[in-house]
């Protein structure tokens, strides 16, 4: 009885990755997308600070750089599994940019609607604060949406073949 449903969980298992996709791997694949959103993010707001630039401009960076962080860490991985530098960019835009769109818009939205959160400079605790509870937001959010391209064979499914 017991074998049998282990059997029945390792089928389900793998069933799930190419049919509904499997909330683990989707959760992996959203931490992954939230990492290199984090990074980009923080490093943005930090360089617009630093520059003493205004809230949309410094918006504009961190978002352009969470896109990059996010798919610098895809490409990293796949092209540490040989895969040549075109298919390997290929891999990281089809997995990554409905993750980090969703991710990114979800995030920034927190954010600017948040009292004040616009206003808080790096040394404000409201910034700090702001920003994990929209990023928490944004993985709850974005989890389902990977669990749905992964489901279609799509995504962090992709990404995947080259582990």
């Amino acid at each position: 009885m017991r074998q049998e449903a282990h059997a029945s969980h390792v089928h389900h298992h793998h069933e799930g990755m190419t049919g509904g996709g499997d909330w683990e791997t989707a959760v992996r694949a959203t931490l992954h997308c939230l990492t290199g959103c984090a990074i980009g993010e923080v490093l943005g707001m930090v360089i617009g600070t630093a520059l003493g630039w205004s809230a949309v401009p410094t918006l504009i960076l961190a978002i352009a750089l969470a896109f990059f962080f996010g798919y610098a860490l895809t490409l990293r991985g796949v092209l540490k599994a040989g895969l040549g530098l075109r298919a390997a960019v290929k891999v990281a835009l089809a997995a990554d940019t409905l993750s980090i769109a969703v991710m990114e818009l979800v995030d920034n939205g927190v954010i600017v609607l948040w009292p004040g959160a616009m206003d808080a400079g790096l040394g404000d605790p409201l910034f700090w604060w702001v920003l994990a509870i929209a990023l928490a937001v944004a993985f709850v959010a974005t989890t389902p949406v990977n669990k749905w391209m992964i489901g279609r064979g799509r995504g962090h499914a992709v990404v995947h073949q080259y582990h």
